[in-house]
């Protein structure tokens, strides 16, 4: 087998016409570019001199459509070009290279360095008189292309019916994957070989509200891949803009991945208009796993920023009325009385309350009395508005107004009392996935948050898409995620929106975006828990293209102990649930738990309350997926650090030089960690905390246990005094 791949490979170099080669700036990438015998666009791409991706073919199959004439008569012809797959040969080649450092309104460091080497390729399709370019961009740590297509007379509206961008990978690699589905990418990791993926994908499926899979071999991105001599090669998308996202099928015989496009009610996969582009395509490749984390392809491949003012997008650390309805304590409804619920005319004056209800003024209150006891900046409230009697699973188009709260929940109340505390209250809006119901309030809604200078919203797409076939992540529903995003930015409305399409950097162009689930957060661990290793894999996968409102930060891993009828429990210790407040970077942050939670352990709570939500710098100092990951980062205008390690399925001794600190000054650090008989399943609960004076030579060797890890937290000392009761590291 190996033999024939071989010999395909000289026989296409062969064919090929005019070969293009590209470098990135270090030269350790090189890409090559051609097009073969038939016409088809090919790429390869090499890693220190090997092979990442094998010779793989570019293009778009259309769908033929009708060429109409309108006068007197209406009439039309079928045009019967559908390929834009072969038949090309090239016209034109643009070589360039590109350097700045631009500044992000928030994130991970507080500079960003965009340098890469460009070459457009103008492909010609003679028999047709069509024009495409295929524009590439190598950077030091990977790939992007993606597809443009100019202004032209034979090409100007036209219907994708299938992308057939390839990744021909070089082996059977280990891939960290979820299955393909088109609705939700709600799922736990699965670690296996290329070749296993087929017999396990229906197996890795748990149940969700609204999921739709399209193949046994089909996962999805970021899909991070290991090979055997140990390069990591992580494919993606970035600027997914007017575009259904991106899945990837696998050909399990050749070990070849094949674009494949979320489609909408018609099984298309895009309407598209030129002058217009694709969304970029990446692979991120290195043989050092940090280098995976620590690249910012997928942001450096979006536009700037296209808000001026923006100086009232601001990082947010929050509480809020949701985990006790998320396990079961409270209920998001008012009252059982309602078998079914019409906004408008269903009148809750004249029912009775169940008495289980959640976001109560007077519970609201409480929570908002702890955020501002603790420093917290904002509160969210789930189930404040009428409708919630009959939101979920009714295809039904007018289900909320997001206007009307509930007779126990007093708006005018809770925004008086939250300002006289200096907290600010956050939105919630449920669109049960009626998203044209959404788009008809949207105005209102925003209006209603500005009133009572709500400056977050958290939308939330739960179950079957309302206009009904369509899916979660096709182009139509895409479109609408980006028009929410952009009419909030009018209002100057941030927004975190769940169960939407998973990001792709566009928070560079919209940094309201600060922030989405679009993964198998936290609150699956009260539906019966997620894998431990879990959290080890998404900084991988999931936040490749963004930060993630994991809400993270529960302190009672037995649910039962919270609703005696929900026996799920969180495979995760208090160390792990502490670490991830800087693994999993996020701007938006959550500590999810119950107070009375955070009350019963205020020592290891001190961390939350400490840890910044916004960096200067960030450091990936180990890290192998699904097994750990450690990171240090720098808190935005100061000298503080801060460190966290999250553990996967096996133990872990960490091994870290502190050499990031200034050189000469001495900082006192806190360190949260796994006590010695800590166990995620039996003995989550137990921690140490200890403090130690440290410097830039200092050094710490800490050992974290399954589903474990620790937290540092670094102040620099500013009075001798400070370190007279504690011992100096070594």
């Amino acid at each position: 087998m190996r033999k024939i791949g071989i010999l395909l490979y000289f026989c296409l170099i062969a064919g090929m016409v005019a070969a293009q080669d590209l470098r990135s700036p270090n030269g350790n990438l090189e890409m090559n570019f051609f097009v073969d015998r038939q016409g088809a666009p090919v790429y390869t791409l090499k890693y220190k001199g090997k092979a990442v991706i094998n010779p793989s073919k570019l293009g778009l199959e259309l769908i033929g459509g009708e060429k109409a004439k309108f006068g007197s008569e209406i009439s039309s012809e079928k045009d019967p070009e559908t390929s834009l797959y072969d038949g090309f040969a090239i016209s034109g080649v643009q070589n360039s290279s590109f350097d700045e450092t631009w500044h992000p309104v928030w994130g991970e460091t507080k500079d960003i360095r965009n340098h890469y080497n460009e070459m457009a390729v103008t492909l010609k399709q003679k028999d047709t008189d069509r024009d495409m370019v295929v524009r590439f961009r190598l950077f030091d740590d990977g790939l992007g292309f993606r597809y443009e297509f100019p202004q032209q007379k034979n090409l100007v509206y036209f219907v994708v019916k299938e992308e057939l961008t390839q990744f021909a990978m070089t082996g059977d690699h280990t891939a960290y994957w979820i299955p393909g589905d088109y609705d939700t990418q709600e799922y736990d990791y699965t670690v296996s070989k290329l070749s296993e993926i087929r017999g396990i994908n229906q197996a890795g499926k748990q149940g969700n509200l609204s999921q739709t899979g399209f193949s046994d071999t089909g996962v999805q991105t970021s899909l991070q891949l290991k090979t055997a001599d140990g390069i990591y090669i992580n494919l993606h998308e970035a600027a997914l803009i007017n575009y259904g996202a991106m899945h990837l099928n696998l050909d399990d015989r050749n070990f070849i991945f094949q674009s494949w496009i979320t489609p909408d009610a018609n099984g298309t996969k895009g309407y598209l208009q030129a002058p217009c582009t694709t969304p970029w395509r990446t692979i991120i490749v290195s043989d050092d796993a940090r280098d995976i984390l620590a690249s910012h392809i997928t942001l450096n491949l979006n536009e700037p920023s296209k808000i001026k003012d923006t100086s009232w997008i601001k990082p947010m650390k929050y509480v809020g009325v949701w985990w006790e309805m998320i396990t079961g304590k409270s209920e998001w409804s008012y009252t059982y009385d309602l078998p079914g619920v019409q906004i408008g005319i269903t009148d809750y004056s004249k029912v009775k309350p169940h008495g289980r209800h959640g976001a109560t003024t007077e519970n609201v209150k409480r929570y908002i009395d702890f955020a501002a006891k603790n420093g917290f900046d904002g509160v969210l409230v789930e189930g404040w508005n009428i409708g919630w009697e009959d939101w979920f699973g009714k295809s039904k188009d007018f289900v909320f107004d997001f206007q009307t709260p509930y007779p126990d929940f007093d708006i005018d109340e809770v925004h008086r009392y939250a300002k006289s505390k200096g907290v600010q209250m956050i939105m919630h809006h449920e669109t049960s996935s009626s998203v044209r119901n959404y788009e008809r309030h949207l105005d209102k809604a925003y209006q209603l948050m500005n009133k009572y200078e709500y400056p977050a919203v958290k939308s939330g797409y739960v179950g079957d898409i309302i206009p009904r076939g369509e899916n979660h992540y096709s182009q139509w529903i895409n479109n609408h995620y980006q028009y929410a995003l952009e009419k909030a930015a009018e209002y100057k409305i941030m927004v975190n929106a769940h169960e939407a399409v998973r990001p792709t950097g566009i928070s560079r162009t919209w940094p309201n975006l600060i922030g989405n689930e679009s993964a198998r957060g936290t609150e699956y661990q009260a539906f019966g828990g997620s894998k431990p290793n879990h959290v080890t894999v998404l900084p991988f996968t999931r936040l490749i293209g963004g930060p993630m409102d994991y809400t993270p930060g529960i302190f009672e891993m037995d649910i039962s102990k919270i609703n005696p009828d929900n026996q799920s429990h969180c495979n995760a210790t208090i160390a792990n649930q502490l670490a991830l407040y800087v693994t999993m970077s996020s701007p938006l942050q959550m500590a999810a738990d119950l107070p009375e939670n955070y009350e019963r352990f205020p020592d290891a709570f001190q961390f939350i309350k400490d840890v910044a939500l916004d960096w200067d710098k960030s450091l990936y100092l180990e890290a192998e997926p699904g097994e750990y990951i450690t990171v240090a980062r720098k808190a935005k205008g100061t000298d503080n650090w801060f460190v966290g390690n999250t553990t996967g399925n096996n133990a872990f001794t960490s091994e870290i030089s502190f050499n990031f600190l200034d050189p000469g000054k001495q900082y006192i650090a806190t360190i949260y960690a796994d006590a010695k008989d800590a166990d995620y399943k039996t003995n989550p609960q137990a921690y140490t905390i200890r403090k130690v004076v440290v410097t830039d030579k200092s050094r710490l060797k800490q050992k974290a246990v399954p589903g474990g890890g620790f937290a540092i937290s670094l102040f620099p000392v500013t009075d001798k005094a400070q370190v007279k009761h504690y011992l100096f590291s070594k």
